[in-house]
C-alpha cells in the first residue's frame, strides 16, 4: 500500500478528539474560562458560551430559570455544536450543577464531565437562606451604570446578568429539591468524572465536592494547593495540565485522531 493510503486507513481509524464545553457559574458568563482556553488550544477544541440571561446570550422567554431547563439547553446546544464529535463538559461552581442537569441527556456522546469547584449535596437551611438574601440583596442593588466603563469591563458579567435568570437559578440551586437531586444526577453518571477544588476555596469547600463526588461511580478528587475559587484565573496552566492529562486517559483516547501542533 502506498503511503497516502496507509495515511488514509489509519486516519479513518481514528475518531475526533472530544468537544470541551465550559459551563461558567452564578453571574458569570463564558469569559470566565478564557485563560484556561488559550491553555488548552489547539490541542483541545473548547467551546465556552454564555449560558442563556448572562454575558451577552439573551434568555428566551419560553426558557425558565431552573437547573433542569437550563440543563437541557445545554445538552442541546452541546450536541450541536459538537455535530457528532463526544463530548466533554466542565462544570464551574453552580455552572457544575447545570452540567450534571445536562449530562443526562447527552447519552454515549459525553465521555467525560470535569467540576471545578463544584460540589454540595447536602441541604443546610439557614445557609441557603442566606446566600437567598445576599443575592437578592446585590441584585437589587448592582450599579448597572458601571458596566458601561470600559476600565470595569473584566467585572461587567455580574452587573448585566438577566435579573430572572439571577434570580431564578439561585432560588432553584438552594432549594431543597434542587440539591437533593445532586447525589442521585452524580450517582447515574456512566461516563469518568474529574473534581477539580481549590484548597482554599471559601465558598466551596473541599469537603462539600468530595462529598458529591463520592456519589459517583468513576471519580478522581484532586485539591489544588492554595487556590480558591477560580483556579481556571489563578493558575490557568496548571489546571490546563492537570484536565489534559486526565483527558487522555479516558477509555477510547488511544484512538481519537493526534493533536494539532503547539503554535510557535
Amino acid at each position: 500500500m502506498a503511503v497516502a493510503g496507509w495515511r488514509f486507513f489509519f486516519a479513518a481509524a481514528l475518531s475526533p478528539r472530544p468537544l470541551l464545553v465550559f459551563v461558567h457559574g452564578w453571574l458569570l458568563s463564558g469569559r470566565l474560562w478564557q485563560p484556561l482556553v488559550q491553555e488548552l488550544e489547539p490541542q483541545w477544541d473548547c467551546w465556552a458560551p454564555d449560558l442563556p440571561g448572562f454575558g451577552a446570550r439573551p434568555r428566551p422567554q419560553q426558557l425558565q430559570p431552573t437547573l433542569a431547563s437550563y440543563g437541557r439547553w445545554l445538552g442541546e446546544q452541546a450536541q450541536d455544536q459538537a455535530a457528532g464529535r463526544p463530548l466533554v463538559l466542565i462544570g464551574h461552581s453552580l455552572g457544575g450543577s447545570v452540567a450534571l442537569h445536562g449530562a443526562a441527556g447527552l447519552g454515549d456522546q459525553l465521555v467525560g464531565l470535569v467540576q471545578v469547584a463544584a460540589g454540595g449535596g447536602l441541604y443546610q437551611p439557614r445557609v441557603f437562606a442566606r446566600v437567598r438574601q445576599a443575592g437578592a440583596a446585590f441584585l437589587s442593588l448592582r450599579p448597572r451604570w458601571l458596566a458601561d466603563l470600559p476600565a470595569l469591563d473584566a467585572i461587567r458579567s455580574p452587573l448585566v446578568a438577566e435579573q430572572r435568570a439571577a434570580r431564578g437559578l439561585l432560588a432553584c440551586s438552594t432549594n431543597r429539591g434542587a440539591v437533593r437531586q445532586l447525589p442521585a444526577l452524580t450517582a447515574a453518571l456512566q461516563v469518568p468524572s474529574l473534581w477539580l477544588v481549590g484548597s482554599n476555596d471559601r465558598v466551596m469547600e473541599p469537603r462539600y465536592v468530595s462529598h458529591l463526588a463520592g456519589y459517583a461511580p468513576n471519580h478522581e478528587v484532586d485539591v489544588l494547593q492554595g487556590l480558591g475559587h477560580l483556579p481556571m484565573r489563578q493558575e490557568p496552566a496548571l489546571l490546563a495540565a492537570r484536565i489534559s492529562a486526565w483527558l487522555l486517559t479516558l477509555p477510547g483516547s488511544g484512538a481519537w485522531a493526534p493533536a494539532q501542533p503547539m503554535a510557535a
